[in-house]
């Protein structure tokens, strides 16, 4: 992946477990987890980045 300008999410806890960082790209996000910065990565197009903050804003990923 090229080089990303990462930033926190405002919703990630401070040394938490819940720390997601993300980067805007020209076709959408990329998604990774801030303790591991190396890590695995999720890429969103446009459409999916869209779906994407859907659900987690109306809670579509709480068990």
């Amino acid at each position: 992946m090229e080089s990303l300008r990462w930033r926190k999410s405002s919703r990630s806890s401070a040394g938490g477990p819940e720390c997601v960082e993300i980067a805007l790209v020209p076709s959408g996000a990329a998604v990774r987890d801030s303790k591991n910065a190396d890590g695995a990565r999720l890429r969103f197009g446009g459409a999916g980045w869209d779906t994407f903050l859907t659900a987690a804003k109306t809670g579509s990923f709480v068990s």
